[in-house]
């Protein structure tokens, strides 16, 4: 470190802090690390490196707004730092500041166009945020910067998978390989263009590197989902199941699911949203078509349909809602249900106030928005008083398909229900039963649309969910695989082409899936 440019003008008493302060953040040692940075900082207050390393301690522990207020301290001192900026964009972007964030990686990249991190990061959150052309270029500038750097092949294959540009993303996935061929990510990536199934080669080489004993858990997870849906493709169901199972047991044992603890929480929102006071304005959020239910029900597709309406944007796949009430909670110090009974009206219109002000840069261009959310089942029961304008439309599919399709599906949100047989059919059933309840009680707002039916007569099933959406009918949406907007979703490819016949793929498995079959007939107070 001595001979970093960035410790020019410093003491070498100071400089020797600053260098033990990393070694001890190297290590872990996080308390004599800032003590260090803290010491440097008094001994130089002029030099901007101090702040900046206690700045990135002050990250680690968690503490990202007085990372931010390090950093501008430091920024004052060198206003043209583009290291500087770059930190500064993840110490904002850590503190729910995006929009800012997004601004000082801008700035960073034009300080320091050769850096590919600012370009990394900057492009990484531009896909979150659903800008994907945006992300594309700036992934693309940095893998051309450093062609090493394997998170920006895998993003830069992601994004163009979300923009339709599937042979350009399997280049990307492919050099990914070459640089790591036993990168889970990548796999995962080339198996989601389901439209471009994974060959001969691929398979062999799939099969070698998982016998590699250094071959990191959640890599061995990916590839395993990405062997079985190779061997489905080619037919071999019974190789396919065994590299699925294998795959969702590796899951479960690093993240284990707890079923106790989602029934007391279904239970818990029932009873705590049966009674909630009438809204002061029943028309707040109207802007909004909320579509929940089930992971590979049809959400993606039924979203799309929406989405090539002129008046409807689509946001995909939204955590506005359940921040929301996850910071409502921290501030009340109750987990939520808990404080749903004591919440006034006024409480309430002042939460679907503030998701309506996150989510406002997606109605700039159209007057509504999706919000594509599965999980948002869970809180479809306050909405009637939250949001009481908007249209929740739940999405159903054969309960054998959507249950198989979640078993082989790699899913990131962990631990995660999908990872066994029996905690698919026990989600399955108890979430289709909330629903049931909640569109009970609000059966103006909540409905209910089968992607079996929207498939076996698409004209008619569209204009009824354009109805339930208080929408007009628009001929556009009978095309929705013509849509170019960004899918963000594994669905990507599939709802690219046009609308067909629904598959079948888990009933071609026949008795090798008897054993979902039985659970998923099994009384609730069975599973």
């Amino acid at each position: 470190m001595s001979g970093d440019p960035r410790m020019a003008g410093l003491a070498s008493g100071v400089a020797e802090s600053l260098q033990a302060g990393a070694r001890a953040l190297r290590d872990g040692r996080l308390m004599q690390a800032e003590a260090l940075f803290k010491q440097a900082c008094q001994r130089a207050p002029t030099h901007p490196e101090p702040l900046r390393y206690l700045a990135i301690v002050e990250l680690q522990t968690r503490r990202a707004e007085r990372a931010v207020a390090t950093l501008d301290r430091a920024l004052a001192l060198a206003p043209e730092d583009a290291l500087l900026h770059a930190d500064l964009g993840t110490a904002r972007a850590a503190s729910g500041d995006l929009a800012s964030a997004l601004v000082s990686w801008r700035r960073a990249c034009s300080l320091a166009p050769d850096q590919p991190i600012p370009w990394f990061n900057l492009g990484r959150n531009l896909q979150q945020i659903g800008d994907t052309e945006g992300a594309i270029d700036a992934l693309e500038r940095a893998a051309t910067l450093a062609p090493a750097l394997l998170p920006a092949r895998v993003l830069l294959g992601d994004a163009l998978a979300h923009a339709g540009r599937f042979d350009a993303a399997a280049r990307s996935y492919r050099e990914a390989l070459r640089l790591r061929p036993a990168c889970g990510d990548a796999w995962r990536g080339l198996s989601n263009i389901k439209t471009k199934p994974l060959d001969e080669a691929d398979i062999q080489t799939l099969r070698v590197q998982l016998l590699g004993p250094d071959v990191a858990p959640p890599d061995r997870v990916a590839m395993g989902h990405a062997l079985g849906k190779a061997e489905e493709d080619r037919g071999q169901l019974d190789a396919a199941l065994a590299a699925f199972t294998a795959a969702n047991a590796l899951q479960e044992q690093l993240t284990p699911w707890r079923p106790e603890a989602f029934e007391s929480f279904v239970a818990q929102s029932l009873v705590a949203t049966g009674s909630l006071p009438a809204p002061i304005d029943p028309t707040l959020g109207r802007e909004v078509i909320f579509i929940v239910g089930l992971p590979r029900s049809g959400s993606t597709l039924f979203e799309q349909i929406l989405a090539a309406h002129p008046e409807v944007e689509g946001a995909s796949e939204l955590d506005d809602l359940g921040i929301v009430i996850q910071r409502e909670s921290m501030r009340r110090k109750r987990p939520y249900p808990q404080w749903v009974p004591q919440a006034t009206a006024a409480d309430w219109q002042q939460l679907g106030q503030d998701y309506l002000a996150r989510t406002a840069r997606w109605r700039a261009r159209r007057p509504r928005m999706t919000d594509k959310q599965p999980d948002n089942w869970k809180h479809a029961g306050i909405l009637r008083a939250m949001l009481p304008g908007a249209t929740v439309i739940e999405t159903r599919r054969d309960p054998r398909e959507t249950a198989w399709s979640c078993f082989k599906q790699q899913f990131y949100s962990q631990p995660h229900f999908a990872n066994t047989l029996a905690h698919i059919a026990l989600y399955l059933r108890r979430s289709e039963q909330a629903m049931d309840t909640h569109r009970s009680r609000d059966p103006g707002h909540i409905h209910l649309h089968r992607y079996e039916d929207l498939l076996d007569a698409p004209e008619a099933h569209i204009r009824a969910l354009l109805d339930d959406c208080g929408l007009a009918f628009d001929p556009a949406c009978l095309s929705p695989h013509r849509s170019a907007r960004s899918v963000r979703t594994a669905s990507a490819a599939q709802v690219r082409q046009p609308l067909r016949a629904a598959a079948t793929h888990a009933l071609a498995y026949g008795a090798l899936l008897d054993p979902l079959w039985s659970l998923l007939k099994l009384p609730l107070s069975m599973l």
